[in-house]
């Protein structure tokens, strides 16, 4: 697990975990920094949060996992696209018949299937929602540095 990218991150990181204890979490990995040089977190998993806490409905960007339970994949579903963001989900599963499923359904710019942010530049990437606009990598990034125009000559 790497750096968080600056001391103000760090901080956001930590108020994020700080949050989550404030409402009742509890952290079964993890919940603090690392002492030394560098901005480091350790990787943090909670549970016992609300589908209306931050820490559910906001992006972190930092090496935090909260963890629900769940009966029934519609309720997964609900879950996951209740939030205004959708930049990347994960599904672990072994039946890839329901994951095949449950993707299409899924109002996120990546879906990854037991994994979790693993990038091929050939794909475009993005977000949904307020996870960005438009697509990096992939042949989809062209749009972004080219204007069509359309020419009709009659002679």
């Amino acid at each position: 697990m790497g750096p968080l990218v600056s001391a103000k991150q760090l901080d956001r990181v930590n108020g994020y975990i700080e949050k989550g204890r404030q409402d009742g979490a509890t952290i079964t990995a993890g919940g603090n920094g690392i002492d030394g040089p560098g901005y480091f977190v350790k990787p943090t998993v909670m549970v016992d949060l609300a589908q209306n806490s931050a820490l559910v409905q906001e992006e972190i960007f930092g090496p935090v996992l909260v963890a629900r339970p769940f009966d029934d994949i519609d309720e997964v579903i609900k879950a996951a696209n209740d939030s205004p963001y959708g930049l990347g989900a994960s599904i672990w599963s072994n039946n890839l018949s329901q994951v095949h499923r449950m993707i299409p359904r899924i109002k996120s710019g990546s879906v990854w299937v037991n994994c979790h942010t693993a990038l091929d530049s050939a794909l475009p990437f993005g977000g949904y929602k307020q996870s960005g606009l438009g697509r990096e990598m992939g042949s989809a990034v062209i749009e972004h540095y080219t204007e069509l125009k359309s020419v009709l000559i009659h002679i």
